[in-house]
């Protein structure tokens, strides 16, 4: 095959697992209309239509469906095999992709990341903050974190932190005029801070224990965010109650700008773990990136 086919499958790749043409020319560096023109050469060279194109959506055909199934992975080998041959060399090299939520980004792998790229100068991370429960294998990362209990069973999970205990919090300004919690009932009467999910678009209801049975929350109030960073900085302003991890506002409590309240209720989430899929040939770079994450004797008992 021509090397200008190979170049031009690649692109069609990036447009058929993005299924858009947009993201895919963002993530390739490339404009819209040059992304456009390649697949249209590439499906007149072939003979056979790849995309099936509309205003609102961009899905592969039969024929770029076949593909998409068959010949990616059989470039991702390649790629795993030319990494194979520059772990080789003296100096751990490569891109290690993460997808993580925003709060994990910042507290957890990045400090443990960073004095990694300090010591090896061409070890390359690319962290993507997603509260999508992301299919890693279909979307190329190397690596995802989530909770135990969210990960596959086929795949590989190291351990990063301790339990992550969690706390229903308000401000002092939000009690003033208003009782504090001390059942469901009472709960769902309150102006409760909320997060879509983005994967199911549903409001995510607080996963509590009644005497140590699970029981959700489908709370409700003026304010909902796809992130807990802004959901905190709500409930400093007053706005309502917030469910979020201790060790995130912890600093908040010790200084009162805080309350947490229906201790009780709260539960302690399952560690945290990177996972990434069984693969023969492991590259260095990413055993590197494990090994600085993983939970180690000696860490702090509960995360960050």
């Amino acid at each position: 095959m021509a090397r200008d086919n190979i170049n031009d499958i690649l692109v069609f790749l990036a447009v058929a697992r993005e299924r858009s043409f947009t993201r895919a020319a963002a993530k390739l560096g490339l404009t819209q209309s040059a992304l456009s023109h390649i697949i249209r050469s590439l499906e007149s060279r072939l003979g056979v239509r790849l995309l099936t194109r509309t205003t609102r959506s961009v899905s592969p055909t039969e024929a770029g469906e076949r593909l998409l199934q068959n010949v990616a992975p059989r470039l991702e080998e390649i790629e795993a095999e030319i990494a194979a041959v520059s772990d080789l060399g003296d100096k751990p090299a490569g891109t290690v992709r993460i997808t993580a939520i925003d709060y994990v980004a910042d507290t957890v792998l990045w400090p443990r990341i960073a004095p990694l790229l300090r010591d090896y100068p061409d070890l390359h991370v690319e962290i993507s903050a997603d509260y999508r429960l992301v299919d890693i294998a279909a979307e190329r990362y190397d690596i995802g974190v989530r909770h135990g209990d969210q990960v596959d069973k086929d795949m590989i999970a190291v351990r990063l932190t301790a339990e992550v205990p969690m706390v229903i919090v308000g401000s002092p300004a939000y009690f003033a005029h208003r009782p504090v919690p001390t059942t469901l009932h009472e709960l769902l009467r309150h102006n409760c801070i909320a997060l879509r999910m983005p994967t199911s678009g549903a409001v995510y209801a607080w996963e509590l224990l009644d005497q140590g049975r699970p029981v959700e929350a489908r709370v409700r109030g003026q304010a909902i965010f796809t992130s807990v960073y802004p959901m905190c900085d709500a409930a400093l302003d007053g706005i309502g109650l917030a469910f979020l991890p201790e060790s995130m506002v912890a600093e908040h409590l010790r200084t009162g700008r805080l309350v947490s309240v229906m201790r009780d209720w709260c539960p302690a989430f399952e560690p945290l773990h990177a996972y990434y899929p069984s693969r023969r040939n492991s590259s260095r770079a990413l055993a590197l990136v494990i090994d600085a994450l993983r939970f180690k004797d000696g860490d702090a008992a509960r995360f960050p």
